[in-house]
């Protein structure tokens, strides 16, 4: 048996090691891979495939029966039309909610990172508090303050909630982010005249694509798929898809159709997963670029 010289380089060294990492991200990969393709195949499956009991098979007749019942007819309560409605009930929602958080928690992030003073510490500290108390505990006092306001089971109001509830999150992101901008670059502005919002909206914010991507998928991801939120502030006229997807999981009219929930629960998931695939390598180079350090 041969051995390598000292300072000699092995030949298969380099190449098992390439092997074991694609083997490693082969199997990771199909870990989490697994259970979205057992769905999506068992959602192309009749029930009398179903009835069979093998869900581990693939579909042998393949239809899209299922999805078009979780699309538009399945029975979400007493009504029956699937999760179509909450689709832009989710849309009406997500979407301003992550514009209005992402960008206050840009500017609160901003701010806390140029305030030197033990005061911005302390109201960091407040920030990261609110950050790590589960929103479950704040649910009653929540639904209180709404109330008051009238703005309990509306469309304001949920945005409001999801709003709030993400700023801890924000701010804590932007404010670790605009740490490690230079301070030359605010301070040159300011020297050229320009106030501390024009300077964050025409300086810092062009800055700032990274963390802004990161921010906003991660936003969008946690307002999308959530479901006690909307549930409960959201209101009879405003339910996302999450709620009518549990409402059809749940429902008690004639019998259980495990085709039509595994549809419908792919069908809520399709829009964080087209934001994924469509802004991925965006976010990927976000956290190369340090957008969640600190």
């Amino acid at each position: 048996m041969t051995r390598s010289l000292p300072g000699e380089r092995s030949v298969f060294g380099p190449r098992a090691a390439r092997l074991g990492l694609y083997a490693f991200l082969v199997a990771s990969a199909a870990f989490f891979l697994l259970p979205l393709l057992l769905v999506i195949s068992n959602s192309l499956k009749p029930m009398e495939e179903i009835r069979q009991g093998n869900l581990l098979a693939l579909p042998v007749k393949p239809t899209f029966d299922a999805w078009l019942t979780a699309w538009k007819s399945a029975c979400t309560g007493l009504e029956c039309g699937g999760v179509r409605p909450g689709l832009w009930n989710s849309i009406k929602i997500t979407v301003p909610a992550v514009v209005i958080s992402t960008l206050a928690g840009a500017l609160n992030g901003y701010a806390l990172a140029q305030w030197k003073s033990r005061h911005a510490n302390l109201i960091m500290l407040l920030v990261m508090v609110g950050l790590f108390i589960p929103y479950q505990a704040m649910l009653y006092p929540t639904v209180k303050i709404l109330s008051s306001l009238s703005l309990f089971r509306t469309y304001s109001g949920i945005i409001l909630v999801h709003v709030v509830y993400g700023l801890p999150y924000t701010t804590l992101l932007f404010r670790n982010f605009y740490v490690g901008v230079p301070e030359e670059i605010s301070r040159a502005a300011r020297m050229e005249g320009a106030s501390f919002l024009r300077t964050f909206r025409s300086v810092i914010l062009p800055l700032s694509t990274n963390i802004l991507v990161v921010v906003a998928i991660l936003q969008f991801t946690g307002i999308w798929n959530d479901y006690l939120l909307g549930l409960i502030f959201a209101g009879n006229d405003n339910l996302p898809m999450t709620v009518q997807l549990t409402n059809i999981v749940n429902n008690a009219r004639g019998s259980a159709s495990p085709n039509v929930n595994m549809a419908a629960a792919v069908i809520t998931a399709i829009p964080t997963l087209i934001v994924y695939f469509l802004s991925g390598r965006y976010f990927v180079r976000g956290i190369a670029a340090g957008a969640v350090k600190g």
